[in-house]
């Protein structure tokens, strides 16, 4: 890693000291769990163009079609697991420094890495719901599948295809979820931008928000983005995957020389 250690002693002293911190993680935070960037080299999006795999038009017009691609994420989902930046943001937030996590992305692995406040912006994966407002749980749905059941998933109430908790391009984000995330990047202490260009709208206005409302913006991202330079006051440029655990390790020594007795 070669992040600059005096930016990483600096941005430390900010997040030990801040109450109001706030994530904004993308798809940079799970690459190192095995899911590429659907735009990078490799992603889902050099075969499946989004024009006819990940619109909601695409979906009412041929939800069988849309579904090879969700079934190929979902396998591809099922064999990632949380790393080690996942696991940083949960210590953080037992430690008292995160107060929750904004995310973009749909694979559930802040969860499970065991961070409690997850704001999904974009939805998760892992549930599946019918247009007649039953939710169902992909598992249970793969399991049926196992069993013989017909491709692509129905609802058991209606009959209806079902589709993956995930917003589709032409879809808004939830209400809640857009209005919970407005409100934690209002007037926060440090937001850090870990794994994310910032670039697509509306999730790409928050580290602005956060920035015009008196923010501190610390960008963590393998390159430089539309961030930096601009909004973010610090970059820390690294795997999230070693940044996160050595900003983590920094803070938890501030915080424990705070409680050591003078």
């Amino acid at each position: 890693m070669t992040v600059d250690e005096r930016t990483l002693d600096q941005v430390a002293r900010l997040v030990a000291g801040g109450r109001r911190n706030v994530a904004f993680t993308g798809a940079g935070v799970s690459v190192e769990s095995g899911i590429p960037d659907f735009r990078s080299a490799g992603g889902l999006w050099e075969r499946f163009d989004p024009a006819d795999y990940a619109t909601i038009e695409a979906f009412r017009r041929d939800p069988a079609k849309v579904w090879q691609m969700y079934r190929e994420m979902g396998e591809l989902l099922d064999r990632a697991e949380p790393n080690a930046a996942h696991r940083a943001l949960a210590r953080l937030e037992d430690l008292g420094r995160l107060e929750a996590i904004i995310t973009q992305n749909i694979d559930n692995l802040h969860q499970e890495a065991g961070s409690r406040r997850v704001i999904e912006f974009h939805g998760n994966a892992r549930r599946l719901v019918c247009s007649c407002g039953r939710v169902e749980s992909a598992a249970e749905v793969k399991r049926r599948w196992a069993a013989g059941e017909d491709f692509p998933p129905r609802c058991r109430s209606c009959g209806a295809v079902l589709k993956p908790d995930v917003v589709l391009f032409g879809e808004p984000v939830p209400q809640e979820a857009s209005r919970e995330a407005m409100r934690l990047v209002q007037h926060p202490d440090v937001l850090l931008a870990v794994g994310t260009s910032a670039v697509v709208a509306p999730a790409s206005y928050l580290p602005v928000v956060a920035s015009k409302t008196g923010g501190t913006i610390v960008e963590i991202n393998v390159e430089r983005t539309d961030l930096t330079g601009t909004y973010a006051a610090y970059s820390l440029f690294g795997p999230a995957g070693e940044v996160m655990p050595a900003l983590v390790e920094r803070v938890e020594g501030l915080l424990e020389r705070d409680r050591s007795p003078t």
